[in-house]
C-alpha cells in the first residue's frame, strides 16, 4: 500500500526558481490520491533561497513542506542524506530545485510501483518519446559512458544512471549507508541498491528540460571524474 510520497529537494542557490518548482509540486495530482510530503534541504545557500522558501511556506499553509538547512555547504549528496533520513512516506523521490525535470511525470514512475512490480524506479532521459532539450554533446556522451561503466559493475541494464528522478521504497533506501556528499551520490546509490536481495528495479522514460551553465547548471567535468571513481570504488568493494 502506498499512501504517501516523500519528495526530497536539495537546494543550493535556487532562490530564483524554488517557488516555481514548488508551484508545480502543489499542482500535481498523484495517482490514487497519494499524499505528498515535500522535504527541502537548503545546503547553505548564499542567495535568498531561505527567504524564498519561508515566504512560500507562509503563503501555502495547506502544503506539507518540511524545511531543513545545513550550517555549512556539504554538497548535494549530503543534502539528500538529510532528506532521506527525514522522509516518512512509503516511497520517496528526488527532485532538483531547478526546472530540468517535470513533477507531472511522478505518476509515470509510480505506475510500476502501484501495479505491484517495482521497489525502485529510475526515470530515464534517454528512452521513450518525451521532450528532451538538445544541449551539450559531451555531457550526453559522458552520461552514457558513466551509465555503461556502472552497468558493468552492477549487472543492471539501465540507460540513465545519472538521472535525478530516482524513486525508492523508503524503508529500503533508509537502510542503506550512504557516504558520498556531492554528485557521487548517483553511482553510489545505484551500486548499493543493486545489491539488495530480490530488489525489483524498473526504468521509465521521462522529459528533460536541461539548463545551460548560464542558467544555473552546476555539475562539471570534475564531478564526472568523481563519478568514475565512485563507480569503481562501490562496484569493486562491497562496503558493509
Amino acid at each position: 500500500m502506498l499512501n504517501k510520497l516523500s519528495v526530497i529537494i536539495p537546494a543550493y542557490n535556487e532562490g530564483k526558481t524554488i517557488h516555481l518548482i514548488l508551484n508545480k509540486l502543489k499542482a500535481v495530482k498523484l495517482l490514487n490520491n497519494i499524499e505528498k510530503e515535500i522535504i527541502i534541504i537548503n545546503d547553505f545557500s548564499k542567495d535568498n533561497t531561505e527567504e524564498a522558501i519561508h515566504n512560500y511556506i507562509s503563503e501555502n499553509p495547506g502544503l506539507n513542506i518540511q524545511y531543513y538547512k545545513h550550517e555549512i555547504n556539504k554538497g548535494k549528496g549530503a543534502a539528500l542524506h538529510t532528506g532521506i533520513k527525514k522522509a516518512t512516506g512509503d516511497y520517496l523521490i528526488i527532485q532538483d530545485a531547478d526546472l530540468e525535470y517535470d513533477p507531472e511525470e511522478y505518476n509515470l514512475l509510480l505506475k510500476p510501483v502501484l501495479d505491484g512490480f517495482a521497489d525502485v524506479v529510475f526515470g530515464s532521459r534517454f528512452i521513450g518519446g518525451k521532450p528532451h532539450r538538445i544541449s551539450f554533446f559531451w555531457h550526453t556522451i559522458g552520461n552514457k559512458f558513466l551509465t555503461f561503466l556502472s552497468n558493468m559493475f552492477t549487472n543492471l541494464n539501465l540507460t540513465d544512471m545519472e538521472t535525478c528522478y530516482k524513486m525508492f521504497r523508503t524503508d529500503i533506501i533508509q537502510d542503506i549507508p550512504l557516504r558520498e556528499h556531492r554528485f557521487g551520490f548517483e553511482p553510489e546509490v545505484t551500486a548499493k541498491i543493486s545489491r539488495v536481495p530480490k530488489i525489483r528495479i524498473y526504468e521509465v522514460g521521462i522529459s528533460y528540460y536541461g539548463r545551460t551553465y548560464e542558467e544555473g547548471k552546476k555539475i562539471g567535468w570534475k564531478d564526472g571524474f568523481r563519478a568514475i571513481y565512485c563507480i569503481i570504488k562501490y562496484g569493486l568493494f562491497k562496503i558493509k
